[in-house]
């Protein structure tokens, strides 16, 4: 676990201290399901979470929709981030969306589909890219595939992903708002194990 008493900067109210040794922290901007969306896809991957055990599974608590992915930034970076973005999503409705389907890329990463007001969503990772270029933080600006991923497979053994992928095929999730528009680092209990994302901070959308 990082060291809570070293600080990059003063978290607001809710913000999670960039905390520990490092001098970076891998970042990114998302959506995340709420609850009631994610046990309903958990209860439809239940025969894929049984019959593909080695499959590397995220956990739940981890899925996000990812809209702008800014890679390894200094600490000092992310404070610029903050106030443009809360400017941002006070502006903004909750977008209504749905998980939909499922697939692969490569036969290695699982993902499930994103439905819903898919326009809103790449307005909004649009208007989100453009306040980090705004800030001066470099990062790939990949074209938008709106997805959640699931798990990857093991180097071993990929036709485990095209099977779970094919078992999600007629899978239809209610409606549901994204609500608040998340800042996530992933440097957070980095070790040997899997990769454990975690709010900086996150802000609700506001505008009507």
């Amino acid at each position: 676990m990082t060291d809570p008493s070293r600080q990059a900067t003063e978290p607001g109210a809710g913000e999670q201290p960039l905390a520990g040794t490092a001098e970076t922290i891998r970042v990114f901007i998302a959506l995340a399901p709420p609850d009631e969306a994610k046990d309903e896809l958990a209860r439809a991957l239940g025969p894929a979470y049984e019959a593909y055990a080695r499959m590397r599974w995220n956990r739940i608590e981890d899925w996000h929709i990812t809209l702008a992915f800014l890679g390894e930034l200094p600490v000092t970076a992310v404070p610029l981030l903050r106030p443009p973005l809360a400017r941002l999503a006070a502006t903004r409705p909750p977008l209504e969306l749905a998980l939909r389907g499922g697939g692969h890329f490569d036969e290695r990463v699982l993902w499930s589909g994103i439905d819903g007001d898919l326009e809103g969503l790449h307005l909004l990772a649009t208007e989100v890219r453009a306040v980090v270029e705004e800030c001066g933080v470099p990062f790939a600006g990949r074209p938008l595939r709106p997805h959640l991923t699931l798990a990857r497979a093991r180097r071993d053994d990929t036709s485990c992903v095209v099977a779970a992928a094919a078992g999600l095929s007629g899978f239809t999730g209610r409606p549901w708002q994204a609500a608040r528009l998340h800042l996530v680092g992933s440097n957070f209990g980095r070790g040997p194990g899997p990769i454990r994302y975690r709010d900086i901070t996150s802000w609700p959308f506001e505008g009507r």
